[in-house]
């Protein structure tokens, strides 16, 4: 079986020194970089072209028990943008998460606020918070990954009603500053939501020839189950522990594998990846690392642990 592998790199695993696994592949295995964020990657391997945006919204909308319709969607995220000399920057987490009591009033209140403008702010199963047009609003986003840390001014939205969306950000900004749920969670410590952060704008595309041979999806995201939906590939949601998708998938070709965010923090999911390649339960990894605007695609096979002349290094040595 071959296993594409998608992570978005954290704090922890950059933490990690060379005896580390994920450190072993890193050292082992061929390694790309490439200029897009892992988004964009995903979407280019199932044949999404960007029309503004890639279209993810619409498409992790419709496997979150949203009613996609011939609406216009974009991702709302819940984020906390932090002041610095004399710009804010987008930090993380991204999204935010927010308390389902806390969502749902937030939510409310935006739809009161914005409804007589056409605006209807949403929130799927998973959590995650969308915004759904009737009309195509004429802006290009830019997803998150790529302004973390960054002037946020820089990417917000961009074209020819880019004024008018501004506007309405600023507006959300105003009415989050003063909300009763951001008054709790700064009660409690939590990091307030004081805007969101729109990304991944358009309708429900037609599907077209993917650009891979997957023949099975195992995700929890709502954006890659809803690749699997709209593609036509088979999919399931993560179970735990990894070991068990590893075992259960052997009749499969090429098994697509989006980590958990619980599976991204430590060195635990590598040495299970590792492990498979040793013992030729996996034929081929791929692994495909976000690291922000940017992503680092790794290529492995069980030869490739033979490459003694390739020493181990500390994570940060390749990821820096």
């Amino acid at each position: 079986m071959k296993l594409t592998v998608d992570c978005e790199v954290t704090s922890q695993l950059l933490a990690l020194q060379q005896t580390s696994a994920f450190a072993y592949l890193l050292s082992k295995a061929n390694t790309t970089w490439l200029d897009m964020p892992l988004e964009a990657l995903v979407c280019n391997h199932y044949g999404l072209k960007p029309v503004q945006d890639y279209p993810i919204a619409a498409i992790a909308a419709s496997a979150d028990s949203l009613e996609i319709g011939h609406a216009f969607w974009l991702r709302a995220d819940p984020v906390h943008l932090v002041m610095q000399r004399d710009s804010f920057s987008l930090s993380e987490p991204l999204p935010i998460q927010v308390e389902p009591e806390h969502a749902k009033n937030i939510i409310a209140s935006l739809n009161q606020h914005f409804s007589p403008d056409g605006l209807t702010f949403l929130i799927g199963d998973s959590g995650a918070w969308y915004l759904c047009l009737n009309q195509v609003p004429h802006i290009k986003t830019s997803l998150p990954s790529i302004a973390v840390g960054k002037n946020s001014y820089q990417f917000m939205p961009q074209g020819d009603m880019s004024a008018k969306w501004r506007a309405y950000l600023n507006e959300a900004q105003m009415l989050l500053f003063s909300h009763p749920a951001n008054v709790a969670r700064e009660l409690a410590g939590a990091p307030a939501i004081n805007s969101l952060w729109l990304s991944g704008g358009g309708m429900m595309p037609v599907r077209v020839k993917p650009h891979h041979d997957f023949d099975l999806m195992v995700a929890n995201s709502p954006f890659y189950l809803g690749l699997a939906q709209w593609s036509g590939l088979s999919s399931q949601v993560m179970p735990m522990p990894l070991y068990d998708v590893i075992q259960n998938s052997a009749p499969r070709q090429h098994v697509h594998l989006q980590l958990t965010a619980k599976q991204s923090l430590d060195d635990a999911s590598f040495q299970v990846l590792l492990n498979a390649l040793k013992t030729k339960k996996i034929k081929a990894l791929n692994l495909n690392l976000g690291c922000y605007e940017r992503t680092l695609v790794l290529t492995m096979t069980s030869l490739d642990n033979y490459k003694f002349w390739r020493k181990l290094k500390p994570v940060m040595h390749f990821l820096a």
